[in-house]
């Protein structure tokens, strides 16, 4: 899918346990502005049902799991990050929603940008407009 990478990083094991490093523009694709982690969620909730212009993430599940869909107007895919050493880059004009979190579900995210509302695309009828001229 266009925009949207797996990825697998580094892990470093040994007797005192292990080690996964990230760093911008070596392990994910661009500088990293902006980190958050999505933790504690509620059986059954859905997260995201949104876009963005110009921002880069790279989700990755540090603890637990949750499944990620990304979408265009054209395809869509699923991917379980269940995982630490797993990571999912979603680009620009992608739609997602993660959902399925398990109990000790920690979703670290990995942003280009800060937060900037205007760069959100929360409604899908515009999401898809706005994706057919992009893809």
């Amino acid at each position: 899918m266009i925009n949207v990478k797996h990825f697998v990083f580094s892990d470093y094991a040994d007797k005192y346990g292990h080690l996964v490093p990230i760093e911008q523009n070596k392990d994910v694709p661009f500088e990293i502005k902006r980190v958050y982690y999505i933790h504690n969620v509620p059986y059954g909730v859905r997260r995201g049902f949104h876009s963005h212009y110009n921002l880069h993430q790279m989700l990755i599940c540090v603890n637990g799991n949750v499944k990620i869909l990304t979408k265009t107007p054209y395809e869509e895919e699923v991917t379980v990050l269940d995982s630490p050493e797993k990571g999912l880059y979603i680009g620009p004009m992608i739609w997602r929603e993660m959902y399925e979190f398990s109990s000790n579900a920690v979703l670290l995210v990995l942003a280009s940008e800060l937060y900037s509302v205007p760069d959100y695309i929360r409604d899908y009828s515009l999401y898809e407009g706005e994706a057919k001229k992009y893809f």
